[in-house]
């Protein structure tokens, strides 16, 4: 029996000192901040790291310093235009990790979460509300960046940073969503036939374009055409009379006072263009001019002897 008692006699007070060692080491951290108080009043700031308390006296407050997000709640906020609207939002925030902020989030605000949630909800109705529905769907970033200010001024004494705060959804009534769709598939359909009436009538501008160009095309073509056919019978006609004007020079000059010479020579050349055969009376001497060599070896001469003269005798009567 007495071995017990001096046994508890040392195990006891070795377990009261390892207890009271342990008691009074903390470790924080390097995502915390810690505030040490003794007998309910603040005695130092902490950073991470072991940190040694007083037994029985002191207790240390952690802090967590890192971002964290919080989601307000979903409410209906009526528009300027008498329109209903469900809005969620989401807000990021921190403690900022200098000492005044610390102590600000832990003694000057009871529940900075909850207060940020309720702060948010009552700036985004005022927001929201000054704004018709159109303005407000279309102007989130505007709604994000004075919710954050809003909040940001607020929270400035509690030691809140608050990082960024964002619009989830933002949605109007089930039966306006419905009327907004006729509406917009309405819009849709007269913008469609808008742009298909547009390519009707370019198409028939086109075509229009295109015929008008084929007619003018061949209306140049029958005017070339005409002006080159004028142009032929021109120069066809300079031809024939530059040809009678030099038959004449011709028979003027060279066959002056033999016509009938001339009018010979004028068959045998028709004749011979023709392959034709021709009767020349014999002992009838012809030059031919006009080079008409290659065309006589053509033709055929048969020669007439001449019909002999009958001699009249007389009559011894």
């Amino acid at each position: 029996m007495v071995d017990i008692i001096e046994i508890l006699a040392i195990v006891v007070p070795l377990v009261f000192i390892l207890y009271v060692v342990v008691a009074s080491l903390r470790i924080v951290r390097p995502t915390e901040k810690g505030l040490v108080e003794r007998f309910g009043k603040y005695r130092r700031f902490v950073e991470g790291g072991i940190t040694i308390l007083v037994p029985f006296r002191d207790r240390i407050i952690k802090v967590n310093i890192t971002e964290r997000m919080t989601a307000v709640q979903r409410q209906d906020v009526i528009t300027k235009d008498k329109v209903f609207m469900g809005v969620d939002a989401v807000v990021f925030y921190k403690v900022k990790p200098d000492e005044l902020s610390v102590k600000a989030s832990q003694y000057y605000v009871n529940d900075y979460q909850a207060q940020i949630d309720t702060l948010a909800r009552t700036v985004l109705r005022d927001i929201i509300g000054g704004m018709d529905m159109a303005t407000a769907n279309t102007s989130r970033p505007i709604i994000n960046k004075n919710l954050k200010e809003a909040l940001d001024e607020q929270t400035e004494k509690w030691g809140i940073e608050i990082v960024r705060a964002e619009i989830k959804d933002l949605e109007p009534p089930k039966d306006l969503i419905k009327s907004m769709e006729s509406v917009l598939e309405a819009d849709n359909q007269r913008q469609a036939a808008e742009k298909t009436a547009i390519a009707e009538a370019t198409l028939a501008s086109g075509e229009k374009n295109a015929a008008i160009q084929r007619a003018e095309g061949q209306k140049q073509a029958a005017i070339l055409q005409a002006e080159g056919q004028k142009q032929a019978t021109v120069e066809i006609a300079e031809g024939d009379a530059q040809a009678t004007r030099l038959r004449n020079e011709a028979l003027t000059t060279y066959f002056k006072d033999s016509a009938i010479t001339f009018k010979q020579l004028e068959t045998v050349q028709a004749s011979l263009q023709n392959n034709t055969k021709i009767i020349v009376p014999e002992g009838k001497a012809i030059s031919l001019i006009l080079n008409e060599q290659e065309n006589l070896n053509k033709a055929t001469i048969i020669p007439i002897p001449q019909p002999q003269p009958q001699h009249k005798t007389s009559r011894q009567t």
